[in-house]
Protein backbone atom coordinates (compact mmCIF):
# COMPACT_ATOMS: atom_id res chain seq x y z
CA UNK A 1 0.00 0.00 0.00
CA UNK A 2 1.72 3.33 -0.90
CA UNK A 3 -0.59 5.87 0.70
CA UNK A 4 -0.34 9.81 1.19
CA UNK A 5 -2.51 11.93 3.47
CA UNK A 6 -3.15 15.49 1.68
CA UNK A 7 -4.64 17.24 5.12
CA UNK A 8 -3.18 15.50 7.90
CA UNK A 9 -3.88 18.56 10.00
CA UNK A 10 -7.11 18.83 9.91
CA UNK A 11 -6.83 15.55 12.58
CA UNK A 12 -4.60 18.43 15.03
CA UNK A 13 -0.76 17.82 15.66
CA UNK A 14 -1.85 15.90 18.87
CA UNK A 15 -3.16 12.81 17.82
CA UNK A 16 -0.92 9.24 16.84
CA UNK A 17 -1.24 7.87 13.55
CA UNK A 18 0.80 5.10 14.20
CA UNK A 19 -2.48 2.88 13.97
CA UNK A 20 -2.91 3.72 10.07
CA UNK A 21 0.95 4.12 9.39
CA UNK A 22 1.58 0.24 10.49
CA UNK A 23 -1.63 -0.89 8.18
CA UNK A 24 -0.26 1.09 5.56
CA UNK A 25 3.24 0.51 5.58
CA UNK A 26 4.06 4.19 5.99
CA UNK A 27 2.32 7.44 5.19
CA UNK A 28 3.42 10.77 3.21
CA UNK A 29 2.02 13.24 4.95
CA UNK A 30 0.84 16.95 4.22
CA UNK A 31 -0.50 19.31 6.73
CA UNK A 32 -2.74 21.19 3.98
CA UNK A 33 -3.03 20.49 -0.20
CA UNK A 34 -4.50 23.46 -2.04
CA UNK A 35 -6.39 22.17 -5.32
CA UNK A 36 -3.74 23.23 -7.39
CA UNK A 37 -1.44 20.53 -5.48
CA UNK A 38 -3.93 17.70 -5.54
CA UNK A 39 -2.99 16.03 -8.76
CA UNK A 40 0.49 15.81 -8.40
CA UNK A 41 0.63 14.95 -4.65
CA UNK A 42 -1.99 11.75 -5.52
CA UNK A 43 -0.18 10.43 -8.42
CA UNK A 44 1.62 7.54 -7.74
CA UNK A 45 -0.20 6.24 -5.03
CA UNK A 46 -2.78 3.57 -4.94
CA UNK A 47 -4.53 5.31 -1.51
CA UNK A 48 -5.20 8.58 -0.49
CA UNK A 49 -6.00 9.54 2.92
CA UNK A 50 -8.21 13.00 3.21
CA UNK A 51 -10.40 15.29 5.41
CA UNK A 52 -11.73 18.30 3.47
CA UNK A 53 -9.71 18.51 0.40
CA UNK A 54 -12.02 17.62 -3.12
CA UNK A 55 -11.09 14.85 -5.44
CA UNK A 56 -12.61 14.94 -8.50
CA UNK A 57 -13.46 13.16 -12.05
CA UNK A 58 -9.99 14.68 -13.21
CA UNK A 59 -7.81 13.00 -10.01
CA UNK A 60 -9.79 9.85 -10.83
CA UNK A 61 -8.92 10.05 -14.70
CA UNK A 62 -5.32 10.94 -14.61
CA UNK A 63 -4.67 8.45 -11.58
CA UNK A 64 -5.53 5.20 -13.06
CA UNK A 65 -3.32 3.59 -10.11
CA UNK A 66 -5.90 4.85 -7.61
CA UNK A 67 -7.61 2.27 -5.52
CA UNK A 68 -8.76 3.74 -2.58
CA UNK A 69 -9.80 6.61 -0.62
CA UNK A 70 -10.07 7.10 3.10
CA UNK A 71 -12.38 10.12 4.17
CA UNK A 72 -11.31 10.57 7.58
CA UNK A 73 -14.81 11.86 8.62
CA UNK A 74 -18.32 10.93 7.95
CA UNK A 75 -19.38 13.39 4.99
CA UNK A 76 -17.76 12.33 1.78
CA UNK A 77 -19.90 15.39 -0.21
CA UNK A 78 -15.91 15.88 -1.14
CA UNK A 79 -15.41 12.90 -3.02
CA UNK A 80 -16.88 12.69 -7.07
CA UNK A 81 -18.51 9.64 -5.66
CA UNK A 82 -20.15 8.86 -9.37
CA UNK A 83 -16.35 9.12 -10.77
CA UNK A 84 -14.76 6.84 -8.43
CA UNK A 85 -17.30 3.84 -8.94
CA UNK A 86 -16.32 4.72 -12.50
CA UNK A 87 -13.11 3.94 -12.22
CA UNK A 88 -12.91 1.41 -9.55
CA UNK A 89 -12.01 3.38 -6.31
CA UNK A 90 -13.45 2.34 -3.36
CA UNK A 91 -14.34 5.08 -0.75
CA UNK A 92 -14.45 4.69 3.18
CA UNK A 93 -15.57 6.66 5.56
CA UNK A 94 -15.71 7.03 8.98
CA UNK A 95 -18.70 6.60 11.42
CA UNK A 96 -19.63 6.59 14.83
CA UNK A 97 -16.95 8.17 16.32
CA UNK A 98 -17.69 11.31 17.97
CA UNK A 99 -21.15 10.18 19.75
CA UNK A 100 -19.80 11.30 22.79
CA UNK A 101 -18.42 14.66 22.30
CA UNK A 102 -20.82 15.70 19.42
CA UNK A 103 -23.91 15.07 22.09
CA UNK A 104 -22.04 16.69 24.10
CA UNK A 105 -21.47 20.19 22.69
CA UNK A 106 -25.26 19.68 21.48
CA UNK A 107 -26.19 19.69 24.69
CA UNK A 108 -23.73 22.89 26.07
CA UNK A 109 -25.61 25.01 23.30
CA UNK A 110 -28.93 23.84 24.19
CA UNK A 111 -27.72 24.89 27.85
CA UNK A 112 -26.06 27.73 27.22
CA UNK A 113 -29.36 29.29 25.26
CA UNK A 114 -31.99 27.88 27.87
CA UNK A 115 -29.89 29.51 30.62
CA UNK A 116 -28.76 33.12 28.71
CA UNK A 117 -25.54 31.54 30.16
CA UNK A 118 -23.43 34.25 27.68
CA UNK A 119 -26.20 36.84 28.46
CA UNK A 120 -25.84 37.31 31.67
CA UNK A 121 -21.93 36.76 31.80
CA UNK A 122 -21.49 39.61 29.55
CA UNK A 123 -23.91 41.51 31.91
CA UNK A 124 -21.90 41.11 34.17
CA UNK A 125 -18.88 41.85 32.41
CA UNK A 126 -20.44 45.05 31.79
CA UNK A 127 -21.26 45.95 35.21
CA UNK A 128 -24.78 45.91 35.26
CA UNK A 129 -24.97 43.55 37.93
CA UNK A 130 -22.63 46.04 40.10
CA UNK A 131 -25.21 48.68 39.52
CA UNK A 132 -28.12 46.45 39.93
CA UNK A 133 -30.60 47.16 42.82
CA UNK A 134 -31.43 44.04 44.03
CA UNK A 135 -28.91 41.05 44.73
CA UNK A 136 -29.35 39.18 40.92
CA UNK A 137 -29.92 40.10 37.67
CA UNK A 138 -32.99 38.49 35.98
CA UNK A 139 -33.35 40.58 32.02
CA UNK A 140 -33.40 37.48 30.05
CA UNK A 141 -35.94 35.04 30.11
CA UNK A 142 -34.42 31.39 31.54
CA UNK A 143 -36.02 28.79 29.95
CA UNK A 144 -36.44 25.50 32.27
CA UNK A 145 -35.84 22.30 29.79
CA UNK A 146 -37.72 19.46 32.18
CA UNK A 147 -41.12 18.68 31.03
CA UNK A 148 -40.05 20.24 27.72
CA UNK A 149 -40.25 18.68 24.30
CA UNK A 150 -37.36 18.47 22.17
CA UNK A 151 -37.34 17.36 18.33
CA UNK A 152 -34.34 15.14 16.90
CA UNK A 153 -34.07 15.67 13.17
CA UNK A 154 -31.32 12.45 12.21
CA UNK A 155 -31.96 9.62 14.73
CA UNK A 156 -28.13 7.91 13.90
CA UNK A 157 -25.19 7.55 16.18
CA UNK A 158 -25.57 11.08 17.24
CA UNK A 159 -29.32 12.07 17.41
CA UNK A 160 -29.36 8.76 20.03
CA UNK A 161 -26.48 10.15 21.76
CA UNK A 162 -28.18 13.68 22.71
CA UNK A 163 -31.46 12.01 23.06
CA UNK A 164 -30.01 10.10 25.87
CA UNK A 165 -28.23 13.23 27.32
CA UNK A 166 -31.35 15.28 27.51
CA UNK A 167 -33.38 12.29 29.08
CA UNK A 168 -31.56 13.16 31.71
CA UNK A 169 -32.97 16.67 31.92
CA UNK A 170 -36.34 15.10 31.98
CA UNK A 171 -37.17 16.04 28.18
CA UNK A 172 -40.03 14.53 26.13
CA UNK A 173 -37.78 13.27 23.08
CA UNK A 174 -40.13 13.00 19.56
CA UNK A 175 -38.34 12.38 16.00
CA UNK A 176 -39.30 14.26 13.19
CA UNK A 177 -39.54 12.55 10.11
CA UNK A 178 -37.33 14.46 7.32
CA UNK A 179 -37.85 13.87 3.40
CA UNK A 180 -38.03 9.97 2.66
CA UNK A 181 -38.94 8.85 6.05
CA UNK A 182 -41.85 7.43 7.10
CA UNK A 183 -43.61 7.65 10.58
CA UNK A 184 -44.16 5.36 13.17
CA UNK A 185 -41.93 4.83 16.39
CA UNK A 186 -38.49 4.35 16.70
CA UNK A 187 -36.77 3.13 20.00
CA UNK A 188 -40.02 4.02 21.82
CA UNK A 189 -40.08 7.39 20.61
CA UNK A 190 -42.92 9.04 18.50
CA UNK A 191 -41.82 10.01 14.83
CA UNK A 192 -43.60 12.33 12.92
CA UNK A 193 -43.78 14.63 9.94
CA UNK A 194 -41.74 17.87 10.21
CA UNK A 195 -45.06 20.00 9.93
CA UNK A 196 -46.14 18.31 13.13
CA UNK A 197 -42.89 18.24 14.98
CA UNK A 198 -42.36 21.87 14.28
CA UNK A 199 -44.77 23.56 16.08
CA UNK A 200 -44.42 21.64 19.32
CA UNK A 201 -41.09 21.29 20.19
CA UNK A 202 -39.19 23.76 21.94
CA UNK A 203 -35.83 22.56 21.44
CA UNK A 204 -34.89 21.32 17.71
CA UNK A 205 -31.74 19.83 17.20
CA UNK A 206 -30.63 18.62 13.16
CA UNK A 207 -28.24 15.49 12.96
CA UNK A 208 -28.60 14.82 9.36
CA UNK A 209 -26.45 14.59 6.01
CA UNK A 210 -26.91 17.76 3.70
CA UNK A 211 -28.12 16.30 0.71
CA UNK A 212 -30.68 17.89 -2.15
CA UNK A 213 -33.82 16.52 0.05
CA UNK A 214 -32.33 18.32 3.44
CA UNK A 215 -30.69 21.60 2.16
CA UNK A 216 -32.59 23.96 3.71
CA UNK A 217 -35.16 21.89 4.75
CA UNK A 218 -35.86 24.66 8.02
CA UNK A 219 -36.23 27.96 5.99
CA UNK A 220 -38.78 31.34 6.41
CA UNK A 221 -42.30 28.87 6.68
CA UNK A 222 -40.82 26.20 8.84
CA UNK A 223 -39.31 29.15 11.06
CA UNK A 224 -43.24 30.40 11.21
CA UNK A 225 -44.55 27.01 12.49
CA UNK A 226 -42.63 26.83 15.65
CA UNK A 227 -42.76 28.54 19.17
CA UNK A 228 -41.71 31.91 19.71
CA UNK A 229 -39.53 30.82 22.47
CA UNK A 230 -38.35 27.71 20.67
CA UNK A 231 -34.43 26.53 20.19
CA UNK A 232 -32.76 25.56 17.16
CA UNK A 233 -29.68 23.66 17.09
CA UNK A 234 -27.47 22.46 14.47
CA UNK A 235 -24.30 20.80 14.72
CA UNK A 236 -24.83 18.30 11.70
CA UNK A 237 -24.31 20.42 8.74
CA UNK A 238 -24.54 23.84 7.22
CA UNK A 239 -26.87 24.27 4.85
CA UNK A 240 -29.74 22.59 6.73
CA UNK A 241 -31.28 25.53 7.43
CA UNK A 242 -31.55 28.72 5.55
CA UNK A 243 -29.19 31.15 7.46
CA UNK A 244 -30.70 34.67 6.26
CA UNK A 245 -33.98 33.47 7.01
CA UNK A 246 -32.96 32.25 10.83
CA UNK A 247 -31.16 35.86 11.20
CA UNK A 248 -34.54 37.35 10.43
CA UNK A 249 -36.47 34.75 12.62
CA UNK A 250 -34.29 35.76 15.53
CA UNK A 251 -34.48 39.52 15.28
CA UNK A 252 -38.19 39.52 15.04
CA UNK A 253 -38.88 37.15 18.03
CA UNK A 254 -39.96 34.48 15.88
CA UNK A 255 -38.40 31.89 17.12
CA UNK A 256 -36.30 32.40 20.98
CA UNK A 257 -32.68 31.43 20.07
CA UNK A 258 -30.50 29.31 17.73
CA UNK A 259 -26.96 27.62 18.69
CA UNK A 260 -25.24 26.56 15.39
CA UNK A 261 -21.99 24.72 14.85
CA UNK A 262 -21.68 24.53 11.12
CA UNK A 263 -22.03 27.19 8.60
CA UNK A 264 -22.66 26.87 4.80
CA UNK A 265 -18.90 28.10 4.00
CA UNK A 266 -16.54 26.87 6.14
CA UNK A 267 -14.36 28.89 7.04
CA UNK A 268 -16.57 31.93 6.82
CA UNK A 269 -14.79 33.79 4.31
CA UNK A 270 -17.29 35.61 2.37
CA UNK A 271 -19.03 36.73 5.51
CA UNK A 272 -22.58 34.73 6.83
CA UNK A 273 -25.66 36.40 7.71
CA UNK A 274 -25.85 34.65 11.03
CA UNK A 275 -21.96 36.19 11.91
CA UNK A 276 -23.58 39.84 12.23
CA UNK A 277 -23.60 41.29 15.99
CA UNK A 278 -27.07 42.01 16.70
CA UNK A 279 -28.48 38.66 16.36
CA UNK A 280 -30.24 38.26 19.99
CA UNK A 281 -29.59 34.64 21.51
CA UNK A 282 -27.43 33.32 18.95
CA UNK A 283 -24.41 31.12 19.52
CA UNK A 284 -21.82 30.10 16.50
CA UNK A 285 -19.11 27.95 17.51
CA UNK A 286 -16.62 27.12 14.53
CA UNK A 287 -16.93 23.23 13.65
CA UNK A 288 -15.78 22.52 16.73
CA UNK A 289 -18.06 19.67 18.72
CA UNK A 290 -16.51 16.54 16.73
CA UNK A 291 -12.86 17.96 17.83
CA UNK A 292 -12.04 16.27 21.04
CA UNK A 293 -8.78 14.55 21.56
CA UNK A 294 -10.58 11.43 22.03
CA UNK A 295 -12.94 11.37 19.12
CA UNK A 296 -10.24 12.71 16.46
CA UNK A 297 -8.04 9.65 17.94
CA UNK A 298 -11.02 7.44 17.40
CA UNK A 299 -11.17 8.61 13.51
CA UNK A 300 -7.50 7.53 13.40
CA UNK A 301 -8.52 3.86 14.73
CA UNK A 302 -11.41 3.49 12.45
CA UNK A 303 -9.78 4.52 9.77
CA UNK A 304 -6.79 2.13 10.42
CA UNK A 305 -9.82 -0.77 10.47
CA UNK A 306 -10.66 0.67 7.08
CA UNK A 307 -7.37 0.12 5.97
CA UNK A 308 -7.04 -3.61 6.89
CA UNK A 309 -10.32 -4.68 6.10
CA UNK A 310 -8.82 -4.19 2.48
CA UNK A 311 -5.26 -4.76 2.78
Amino acid sequence: MKAVFLDAATLGHDVDLAAVERVAGGIVKHDATTPEQVAERICGFDTVLVNKVLLTREHFENCPELKTIAVVATGVNNIDLEAAREHGVQVLNVTNYGRSTVAQHTVALMLALATRLLDYDRDVRAGRWAESDMFCLMNHPIMELEGRTLGIVGYGDLGQGVAERARAFGMNIVLGARPGQSAGEVDGYPRIPMDELLPQADVLSLHCLLTDETRNMIGARELQMMKPDALLINTSRGGLVDEAALADALRKGIIGGAGFDVLTEEPPRNGNPLLADDIPNLIVTPHSAWASREARQRIVEITARNLASIS
